[in-house]
């Protein structure tokens, strides 16, 4: 028989019991880490892409440790920025396992999953063009069926965020406008928007401006290398992305200069006609009803993304939509985790913390 101790009955010792379970409980919460696991999977979106970019992509899926014996947990599909492939996020595992735990236990525990939107170019905006593949759709369906097959969403309350920087951002407004009934919630940093401010003095430089249109036309049709001017590439590809031609000219896009090197209004109208700015001016039902859409910039973004964030936010904010703006400090690209933690407390209804 066990001696109880002198001053000490059974009520104690039970209490006592009940406290060294929460110890040990707590010291294993504390010890958990999140984990890693890449699915490898060929699209049929891409299969056959015009810009023979691969069809067979790597996507993360950062797990943390509350993700066992079948815990449904929340999925946020995030889309990284222009120039980005999954494969520098494998890399960097480390720093996203440290964030996936760092979410479950402080705000709450989510799974999250990065797409690969990148092409020849440097970036798809994650949109379905003819001039460059169907990356909605890989997104949207593919990696969404694939990852949810081995971890399904909840049932109920916030399924899936689709979250994104920069180019992901705007990524983020198109595909949460897009699919509506899909993503619950739209977290969208330093998003291309407002295309006047954003995009218009980046197509204007004379790195652009100035290259003959039959030297363009080899280049897309890849008698050409991809130039190693960096707005150069990056106005080809939001050419591909907005100005596609029609389909029995698969890969081809409309450039915004002709051959005598005058802008061409027509096709800035098409670029204009993908801007989430204009797209929320023109139509009230862009987004749903019950959807969360957090909009923000920083302070001093070099592209003046914030700009365009705003302006989406008052129009969203005007018509009833539950919605935010936030402007942290710092430039185009600092501080994403922050930024991207507090997104995700806003659309939880966490208590949100301020980035430094």
């Amino acid at each position: 028989m066990t001696k109880i101790p002198t001053g000490m009955n059974i009520n104690h010792l039970n209490r006592l019991a009940c406290w060294l379970v929460l110890i040990l409980v707590a010291a294993q919460t504390r010890g958990a880490e999140a984990r890693l696991e890449v699915i490898q999977l060929h699209s049929r979106a891409l299969q056959g892409n015009p810009l023979h970019d691969p069809a067979t992509r790597l996507v993360p899926v950062f797990l943390p440790s509350q993700a066992t014996n079948g815990a449904r947990l929340p999925i946020v599909y995030y889309l990284p920025g222009y120039g980005n492939s999954t494969e520098g996020f494998i890399a960097d595992s480390n720093v996203w396992l440290k964030f996936t735990q760092k979410i479950a236990d402080e705000v709450t525990p989510v799974i999250i999953v990065m797409a690969d939107g990148k092409t020849r170019w440097g970036g798809s905006q994650y949109l379905n063009s003819p001039a460059q593949g169907n990356y909605e759709d890989y997104v949207c369906q593919e990696i969404v069926s694939a990852v949810e097959s081995h971890f399904p969403a909840p049932d109920g309350g916030v399924r899936r965020i689709i979250a994104g920087h920069s180019s992901g951002g705007f990524g983020a407004l198109r595909l949460g406008m897009a699919r509506q009934k899909q993503f619950d919630g739209v977290i969208a940093m330093s998003p291309d928007s407002d295309f006047p401010t954003s995009h218009l003095p980046l197509v204007t430089v004379p790195a652009v401006s100035n290259v003959p249109l039959a030297e363009i036309n080899a280049i897309a049709a890849g008698k050409e290398p991809v130039p190693s001017d960096g707005d150069l590439t990056y106005a080809l590809g939001l050419s591909a992305a907005y100005a596609p031609r029609d389909f029995p000219h698969r890969g081809e896009f409309e450039w915004l200069y002709d051959n005598r090197g005058r802008f061409r209004s027509k096709v800035w109208h098409r670029w204009l006609a993908n801007d989430p700015l204009t797209i929320v001016e023109k139509n009230p039902h862009a987004f749903g009803v019950g959807q969360s859409i957090y909009l923000e910039g920083a302070s001093k973004d070099e592209y003046s993304a914030n700009i365009g964030a705003r302006e989406i936010f008052e129009v969203l904010n005007h018509e009833g939509f539950h919605c935010t703006f936030y402007e942290p400090p710092g430039h185009h690209s600092d501080h994403i985790l922050e930024r991207l933690r507090r997104g995700l407390e806003w659309v939880f209804a966490r208590p949100l913390t301020d980035v430094k």
